[in-house]
């Protein structure tokens, strides 16, 4: 059985075809016209979706994040994504191809931070300002007989750089109000879980390696989370036990081995427990 489908980024429909295109939503420039748009698939390039109307559910990484007037949406190349089936889609959309920048700008734009959210809500003056970088960014690519194609995309680089640098920004000032949020003991768990999740799913061993009891931990994840330590460690587990079956084509017993299940069928059972549905069932709905 065929995977999820990956699909490149279309250079053939870029103005020039440069390695980015910004347009209105609905229209068929980031997407070919074969691209299941309301079936799970991935694209191996970057999406921002500025959003003029909705509310729209879009699911991202098997979530669901609802997007209306105001809200961004930043999808990452790899990401599992599925649009919803409804023509409520308005606003703005840009695309970019890795590699289009150079690297000093998606270092300092965390072009590839896969560890905050997809969904923006920028202020009123973040979204002004947001807003207009990308209306100036859409003319600038528009724009093709004032400039050699050499100079235009450079502008285009410059332009689209303004642009993430705002993004880059509202993203990083929301992640760090929600760190603000929680509690200093929940972040490190976070950050434990996250780099330890595919060996380690003991909730003592967190809290022996973090210097707290685990009565301590079960507070700070409590509150921060509203759920238990195991709990919160089991849904990361599930999710990237859901990448692996959705993304790859590795046989079951080799993903349950990756996110620390050496037994195929302990894996199967925990799977089932979290989910309703055997890893095999799981594949087989996606594909």
């Amino acid at each position: 059985m065929d995977g999820i489908r990956t699909f490149p980024f279309p250079v053939e429909r870029s103005v020039w075809g440069v390695g980015m295109q910004v347009g209105p939503m609905g229209g068929e420039t980031a997407w070919p016209a074969d691209v299941p748009l309301h079936r799970v698939h991935r694209i191996d390039f970057h999406i921002v979706m500025l959003f003029s109307g909705g509310p729209v559910r879009h699911m991202v990484d098997f979530a669901e994040y609802e997007a209306t007037a105001g809200d961004l949406l930043w999808i990452r190349p790899g990401q599992v994504h599925r649009f919803a089936p409804t023509s409520g889609y308005r606003g703005t959309v840009l695309a970019m191809q890795p590699g289009f920048l150079p690297r000093a700008t998606v270092e300092a734009t965390g072009l590839y931070r896969y560890d905050l959210p997809p969904r923006l809500r920028p202020s009123d003056a973040q979204l002004e300002g947001l807003t207009a970088s990308l209306t100036q960014l859409r003319r600038e690519y528009e724009d093709t007989t004032t400039l050699p194609l050499s100079l235009h995309t450079a502008v285009l680089r410059h332009s689209l750089t303004a642009f993430l640098l705002r993004l880059a920004h509202l993203a990083a000032s929301s992640a760090e109000a929600v760190r603000q949020q929680s509690d200093t003991t929940f972040t490190l768990f976070r950050d434990a879980v996250e780099k330890g999740f595919a060996t380690n799913h003991s909730v003592s061993a967190y809290a022996d390696a973090l210097g707290y009891s685990r009565r301590t931990l079960v507070r700070a994840v409590r509150a921060a989370t509203g759920q238990t330590p195991k709990g919160f460690i089991d849904k990361r587990v599930i999710l990237e036990a859901k990448r692996l079956l959705a993304h790859t084509d590795m046989p079951i017993g080799r993903v349950g081995a990756a996110v620390g299940f050496p037994d195929a069928a302990n894996f199967s059972k925990f799977f089932q427990q979290h989910t309703e549905l055997t890893p095999a069932a799981f594949r087989a709905e996606l594909r």
